[in-house]
């Protein structure tokens, strides 16, 4: 298992127009896309870094989604903090064999919980292979 570094940072608002306004009228970032996923109970926009990574701006479009209910309890801030992994599958089983909580093993992801992880929520994302 290794971590590889930070892939991007989530950060969780209220109001989707007014963080995408922040983000990018206010602190000038350039503003990428936006998209929104049902699934999930999110509006998103990212914001790509000059090194790679990016920030990513989720709202809920219902209270009842996980960001609605993190905003409800916590209010607004840091969501998650999204790191690369080398190898998820095995990753994932390290942790596991370490006692460290996990949130959606098994499903499209995999985060490693707040309680294991000094209150951050982790979100575990795979390397990107480089096509030769």
């Amino acid at each position: 298992m290794a971590m590889k570094g930070v892939d991007h940072i989530a950060i969780r608002v209220k109001d989707f127009d007014e963080g995408v306004r922040t983000w990018r009228d206010n602190l000038g970032m350039e503003l990428e896309r936006t998209a929104e996923s049902d699934a999930l109970g999110i509006k998103q926009a990212f914001f790509p870094m000059a090194n790679g990574g990016f920030i990513e701006i989720v709202a809920p479009t219902n209270d009842e989604a996980a960001v609605g209910r993190a905003i409800e309890s916590r209010g607004e801030g840091l969501h998650a903090l999204a790191m690369e992994v080398d190898d998820l599958d095995a990753t994932v089983k390290d942790l596991e064999g370490k006692g460290v909580k996990l949130i959606g093993v098994g499903g499209p992801q995999v985060f490693i919980h707040p309680k294991s992880a000094n209150g951050i929520l982790i979100q575990l994302t795979p390397a990107v292979k480089a096509e030769n």
